[in-house]
């Protein structure tokens, strides 16, 4: 289910969370006391040693930072490589193709594909989401191939093209439940389009940004590790892991950002030999905020105290932050991470925490989290606009 958020949602959100905190808490920090404080509040306990960054977005200044430079483990953080490099290879409103067709010979089908890297097993789920489903291109391929050729089909070779290996195997096993015995061969386009005949079901996905979105919202690791693999063979690199490094090497550097300690094992963020700097991160979100091209990665990033995977932060923690804190989060065993965008009055700073050695227990997650949130903030403060007097007669 898609939740999308309203104008009107957050403003009531941070309503709410001001009406119910204290008027001290909004006490926001001057600037210049940044990084005294900061540097006290990121030496606490729970975060065990974190590398932190602060970054002024605006100017560009190092407000704080602490071990930036160091490689961790940066968990679902992540997925804001994956989602900048497919932004980068393809376009936002990219949408993808899945067409299936009677073969030219007999007892095949062919399948034209482009990747579509979100495609749903649950019909419902596909129509309510826009996404194409599994089910109907099921039932559409056993349906249509009967009605041309006067006969249901018992055995079928699918010749295919632009299709991820578990989709396969997912349609496979649909057929075979309903009696349907396949043998697979992957093609060439080329030959693909030289095999079809009559069109038997045709799907469209929704827009690559819709995805981005919701890789982002929701930390999709599917998602997160088959955009990765786009942008992987569409930049030129392999199908693979080794694909995917090479393709966020590429888009650091174009992006005049280090890449030499960035270590890449997969998409999503899931791996442990993942490394990255909190310096790295802070510069590609520096580079991608303003930029019309990557706007999906802002829209798409979890809102404190709103939606997403932030919806039930900030809430006690730090209510004065409701609304304010745009983040990727992050959690592994022993991980707690988070990288974004926090408003405070008239700037906006970029951050990232990497907490990567704090004890491999769900209470030192939750406390490593917390300690994050009350960190923000510090700093975070709507701005509200100048109340002008108005004079009656």
């Amino acid at each position: 289910m898609i939740k999308r958020l309203r104008p009107l949602g957050i403003l009531l959100a941070v309503a709410l969370a001001i009406s119910f905190t204290p008027a001290q808490a909004f006490e926001k920090l001057a600037p210049t006391s940044i990084p005294k404080v900061f540097q006290t509040l990121s030496s606490s306990k729970f975060l065990a040693d974190p590398s932190m960054i602060l970054v002024d977005a605006k100017s560009g200044e190092v407000v704080f930072e602490r071990n930036s430079t160091q490689a961790r483990k940066p968990a679902s953080v992540m997925k804001l490589l994956s989602a900048t490099s497919v932004l980068t290879y393809l376009d936002a409103q990219k949408v993808f193709n899945t067409n299936i067709y009677k073969g030219v010979n007999p007892g095949t089908i062919v399948i034209q594909g482009e990747y579509d890297p979100w495609i749903s097993l649950i019909q419902s789920q596909a129509k309510k989401m826009g996404r194409t489903s599994l089910p109907r291109l099921g039932f559409n391929t056993i349906n249509k191939y009967r009605e041309i050729t006067g006969k249901k089909a018992k055995r079928l070779k699918i010749l295919y093209t632009g299709l991820f290996p578990q989709d396969l195997a997912n349609l496979q096993a649909f057929l075979k439940k309903r009696g349907i015995r396949t043998t697979a061969e992957r093609i060439k386009v080329d030959d693909a389009i030289v095999q079809s005949a009559e069109p038997l079901v045709q799907s469209v996905s929704p827009t690559l940004e819709t995805m981005v979105k919701w890789t982002l919202t929701w930390s999709d690791n599917v998602l997160a590790e088959r955009l990765a693999r786009l942008a992987s063979v569409t930049s030129g690199e392999a199908f693979n892991d080794e694909g995917i490094a090479s393709t966020f090497h590429t888009v650091l550097t174009n992006f005049g950002i280090d890449p030499d300690k960035l270590e890449v094992s997969d998409g999503s963020g899931l791996s442990k030999q993942n490394r990255v700097t909190a310096k790295a991160i802070a510069e590609l979100l520096i580079k991608i905020r303003n930029d019309s091209k990557f706007a999906s990665i802002y829209d798409g990033l979890p809102i404190g105290g709103v939606s997403g995977t932030l919806q039930n932060r900030f809430l006690t923690t730090a209510p004065q932050a409701v609304g304010l804190v745009h983040a990727k989060t992050g959690t592994l065993s022993g991980t707690v991470s988070l990288a974004g965008y926090v408003d405070s009055e008239d700037r906006q700073y970029i951050f990232v925490a990497i907490a990567d050695k704090i004890p491999r227990r769900y209470s030192a997650s939750e406390r490593a989290r917390d300690t994050l949130d009350r960190i923000l903030g510090k700093i975070a403060a709507p701005i509200f606009p100048e109340l002008i007097p108005v004079t009656t007669t």
